[in-house]
């Protein structure tokens, strides 16, 4: 299960309207060991395509340098599609890395409604997980 910060949902949709038609991607950054999404960044995507994403490899390297100085991790990897459903593609199964990560797809296909969507991907096996949107991390402590 992912819980995940309001702010942090709409940033993340956000960044796909804008970048809509091509598709967006980042990631936010966690506290190692955590599972708690906190620190958002967007990052380019090189390819600047609308069926493709790929991060800058310089960029992901000062990215992934920057979380290892602060101890943290990427818990929520994100990107959207733009004329599909918010579910991995083969690309996105073979790119997929981070077994601790949440991959988080955002599908823009529909200009009136967001469809948000998150996985667990290892060894190519896909597991769609729940979502929870809390107003802030105290809010599900306290329903937890």
């Amino acid at each position: 299960m992912l819980t995940i910060e309001r702010a942090l949902v709409d940033q993340i949709v956000a960044h796909a309207r804008a970048d809509h038609p091509d598709e967006a991607c980042g990631v936010i950054a966690g506290p190692v060991g955590s599972d708690r999404p906190t620190r958002y960044v967007p990052m380019a995507n090189a390819e600047r395509s609308p069926t493709f994403y790929r991060f800058d490899s310089l960029e992901q390297l000062k990215v992934w340098r920057e979380m290892d100085d602060r101890d943290e991790e990427p818990v929520v990897i994100y990107h959207s599609h733009t004329a599909t459903e918010a579910y991995p593609s083969r690309t996105d199964v073979s790119y997929a890395a981070e077994p601790n990560a949440h991959y988080v797809l955002v599908s823009t296909r529909d200009a009136e409604e967001d469809e948000f969507r998150s996985y667990r991907i290892v060894d190519g096996v896909i597991t769609e997980e729940e979502v929870v949107v809390v107003d802030s991390y105290g809010d599900a402590a306290a329903s937890a």
